[in-house]
């Protein structure tokens, strides 16, 4: 999956040395000083447990490395998701660093990991995403002695590229297997081959490494970004040629180089060579050495990768003979596609495997040798076209989204073996064991070894653990599925239970990125999403709480997503798409209009009471829409961040309460509240810095909802709450958990106080619970039982029913003549239901008894007006609706 999103909330930061004595990778420590002018905040701490809601993958993993030394040990590396270490016990992989934090975010792409076989607790990893300006710092070496579970860095004077064309090469970074203070580490944009001799701490360029590199994908990119030179790209030792303790003498290093592509050294790095009689015309993906039988296996594409590549070849290096032999599977002329994947059986060393790593039509290939490359069978084989026989069969039952909810022709077949397949290891221990990385997951199998028996081996998923979306937009509507996400790649997912990867991504339409999503605040089941396809419509509708999906139309010129709002009770839709101008509709989008007063790109949303409402912000300047997104007008509200990195959200139950965050380090920075419809904002002076605004439900004794940001408050970067209108603040992350980039989107929960969801930009959706049970942050009280109050009619509803499981709906309406202020709904279950979780207001049961109560914010209910709440809860045999339902004691009419 294409990995190459642009962090624009991050500007100006400093890029790093190189360190002789390297800091830990921790926390981003705050600098004050006597002369500070920052408000002082009141700002405390709590503890909270953090966790993925599951997707189960969902991006490319380049790179997948097992210890020579030590059974079950293993290591992967993503583009922008950090690195992962696999845990036997529980067959998945846990992340190794959340620790990274927002200053250094592009340290999440990982370039190459190095696992020490001398020692195997310590473990390595080159870090940086971009090699061009996108990246702020320069790229470093982390390096542990406890398997990942903390790193101490060593900053270079240079970037690296963890998601730039050629990252499924190498492995860059390697370490020798005789004397383990020694690594080297290949680097791109013509910077050449580094060595470290003191395990990783200092590094210094190997001078007389006589090339840096040639190629790139495209010269013409003025970004920089497939213009960069992709450098020197693996390393491999020859451990034969050196004993336990002293330096390998023999090494083979790759460069990006088409007539060069190989080097030798025979003098542990003093001096190098071109390896002579090798192939030209093709770079060198992947360098894996045979020592038993003396070869040194290469892999060779026409391009970098990991998309491109239309020709192919293996070859085989007799190191001791220098003698070299054309192993490819096929004939030259015969592949569309480049070799990657490249591994030995070290338990067999004949046994070679190899991946067509570009072929994306109909399916990647697979191809195997026990024979040293003298003879392959391959994955699949075609009997009459376009029929297929496949040696494997595939069993996506623990992450069904993996089909992608096709229905292809011949010769494709869902789910695919794969694409983007660079990185395919047989584990060292286990010849029946193999994992590779595609551009969505990491596929295995445990039996091999059928390949060779001509019985067909199971392909899985064995991706449990490693989280790698780009999340772009997050929802918690205050009924129905409990998380709504909109994500790069792979679409978006609704989450029934956070727990449990979703059986099927969005469809009809199937957006490859949703750029953003809502839901009508008063009829949740309502939602609306937009993003980019490569071929029709960019907006999808569902009146079923994202259950089902329908394809809305394009007004003309559209080109991606956008942003785009729901009206309060689901009646009209405004929508800001790339390609043109901001337009809005009523229903579902069969036409549109333009609306008028607005700039193109604004950034749009609704206002969560008044369904007429809507706002804009683009620029510096906030509007205004009072007649369903017809009309904007701009808003006299000055001081305003300049730029467009700002996300704004409006209060749900509260017309015209609008949060703004956003701005940038040379600019306006922080966080807004207007009262008044964005006529008027104040600057909340406490926070620092801000960059997203999300609600939850509100504390016990709070008379407004709780707020979460992405900020900087006090001179700390973190996760934070307020329980109190930003009055205080509560920090909910640590130094632990950081996750590089949060500036895309927060919301909280609006059934569970405390419960927040946090998008990353790489480690997928992220949420919190606090140890907090419903206290507050800027004090407490106790929640008063209102009064009794006048007349009311009940609607109760059964919404979804389960075996052992249902969800309902209540809606209370006002029908005397005076104002409530507080509420308290009594009814009594008569066969056993418990209710687990309800949400919009506050509840006890004793028994059969259930008494629900108003919270803070849905205290005042005029004459003619409803509240509604929702709850989930248990049942067996039957599953009545309660006829009685009491209001402070009098009961009311119910439907």
């Amino acid at each position: 999956m294409r990995r190459t999103r642009i962090l624009t909330a991050v500007l100006a930061l400093a890029a790093g040395l190189l360190a002789g004595t390297p800091p830990a990778l921790a926390a981003n420590t705050p600098t004050t000083t006597a002369a500070s002018t920052t408000p002082t905040t009141t700002l405390a701490a709590d503890t909270y447990t953090w966790k993925n809601a599951r997707v189960d993958g969902g991006g490319f993993v380049p790179g997948i490395v097992f210890n020579r030394s030590e059974k079950n040990l293993a290591y992967a590396r993503t583009d922008i998701g950090g690195a992962y270490r696999w845990v036997q016990a529980t067959k998945s992989w846990t992340p190794l660093l959340d620790s990274v934090g927002w200053n250094e975010w592009g340290h999440t792409g990982v370039v190459s990991l190095a696992s020490d076989s001398v020692a195997p607790d310590k473990v390595y990893a080159a870090v940086g995403t971009y090699t061009n300006d996108w990246d702020p710092t320069n790229g470093a070496v982390l390096r542990s002695a406890d398997r990942g579970a903390s790193w101490q860095k060593t900053d270079l004077p240079f970037k690296l590229g963890g998601n730039m064309p050629g990252r499924g090469m190498g492995e860059r970074l390697a370490v020798d297997p005789n004397k383990n203070s020694v690594l080297y580490l290949g680097a791109p944009s013509g910077k050449g081959l580094w060595r470290s001799t003191d395990s990783g701490v200092n590094w210094s360029q190997v001078t007389a490494f006589p090339n840096p590199g040639n190629y790139v994908q495209d010269s013409t990119d003025t970004s920089g970004y497939a213009s960069d030179n992709q450098g020197v790209v693996w390393v491999t030792f020859d451990e034969s040629t050196g004993t336990r303790g002293s330096a390998t003498q023999t090494v083979y290093v790759g460069v990006a180089d088409k007539d060069n592509a190989v080097y030798r050294s025979t003098d542990a790095g003093a001096t190098w060579s071109r390896l002579a009689g090798q192939p030209t015309g093709h770079l060198a993906h992947k360098g894996v050495l045979d020592a038993a039988n003396g070869y040194l296996y290469i892999a060779y594409s026409d391009k970098g990768g990991p998309y491109d590549g239309g020709k192919g070849q293996l070859w085989r290096y007799a190191t001791r003979t220098g003698t070299w032999t054309d192993i490819s599977p096929v004939a030259e002329a015969d592949t569309y596609y480049g070799f990657s994947g490249l591994t030995v059986d070290r338990q067999h060393p004949g046994t070679v495997m190899a991946t067509a790593y570009s072929s994306w039509w109909p399916d990647t290939q697979i191809f195997r040798s026990t024979d040293s490359g003298g003879t392959w069978t391959k994955a699949w084989d075609y009997t009459s076209y376009p029929n297929r026989s496949n040696r494997y069969t595939m069993d996506v039952s623990s992450v069904p989204w993996l089909t992608f909810g096709a229905n292809p022709s011949p010769p494709e077949q869902t789910p695919k073996l794969g694409w983007m397949t660079e990185s395919l290891e047989i584990d060292p221990f286990d010849s029946a064991r193999m994992m590779y990385g595609t551009g969505a997951t990491v596929y295995g199998t445990e039996n091999l070894t059928n390949w060779d028996s001509g019985t067909q081996f199971t392909v899985r998923p064995m991706v449990q653990g490693l989280e790698e979306t780009a999340v772009n937009d997050l929802a918690s509507p205050p009924s129905g599925a409990p998380l709504l996400s909109a994500l790069g790649d792979i679409g978006g997912f609704r989450h029934t239970d956070l727990t449990k990867v979703p059986s099927m991504m969005y469809t009809s339409p199937n957006l490859t990125t949703t750029t953003s999503l809502d839901y009508a605040e008063t009829n949740p089941n309502t939602v609306v999403r937009v993003g980019d396809l490569d071929s029709g419509p960019h907006i999808g509708f569902s009146t079923d709480d994202g259950a089902n999906w329908f394809a809305g139309s394009d007004p003309s010129g559209v080109t991606g997503g956008g942003t785009v709002a729901a009206a309060s009770d689901g009646s009209r839709f405004v929508w800001s798409p790339a390609g043109t101008g901001v337009q809005y509709t009523t229903g579902f989008g069969t036409s549109w209009s333009a609306s008028s007063g607005i700039p193109a790109g604004a950034v749009v949303e609704s206002d969560r009471v008044d369904p007429k409402t809507f706002y804009g912000f683009k620029s510096g300047k906030f509007y205004v829409s009072s007649n369903g997104g017809a009309t904007f007008t701009a808003s006299a509200a000055a001081n305003l961040p300049a730029g467009d990195s700002v996300r704004f959200k409006a209060l749900p139950g509260t017309r015209g309460d609008v949060w703004l965050a956003g701005g940038a380090s040379d600019g306006a920075y922080g966080l807004w509240h207007s009262t008044d419809g964005g006529s008027t904002f104040a600057k909340l002076s406490g926070v620092d810095q801000a960059d997203t605004i999300g609600f939850g439900k509100a504390a016990t004794g709070s008379s407004y909802q709780t707020l979460y940001t992405s900020a900087k408050i006090g001179g700390v970067r973190g996760i934070f709450r307020s329980t109190d209108k930003g009055a205080s603040w509560t920090r909910l992350n640590d130094v632990a958990h950081q996750w590089g980039w949060t500036g895309a989107a927060i919301t909280g929960d609006p059934r569970i106080y405390g419960r927040v969801y946090v998008a990353t930009n790489g480690r997928g959706i992220v949420y919190g619970d606090t140890s907090d049970t419903g206290g507050g942050d800027g004090g407490g009280g106790t929640d008063p039982t209102p009064p009794s109050t006048g007349a009311c009619a009940v609607t109760y509803r059964i919404t979804n029913q389960w075996q052992g499981g249902f969800q309902a709906d209540v809606s209370l309406t006002n029908t005397g003549s005076s104002a409530w202020t507080g509420w308290n709904l009594g009814w009594s279950f008569t066969d056993g239901q418990k209710i687990t979780q309800l949400w919009n207001a506050d509840h006890t049961q004793s028994g059969a008894a259930v008494t629900a109560k108003n919270v803070a914010w849905n205290a005042n209910v005029a004459p003619g007006s409803t509240v509604g709440f929702g709850f989930t809860g248990s049942w067996t045999g039957t599953n009545t609706k309660p006829s009685v339902f009491k209001l402070g004691g009098q009961a009311c009419a119910v439907s």
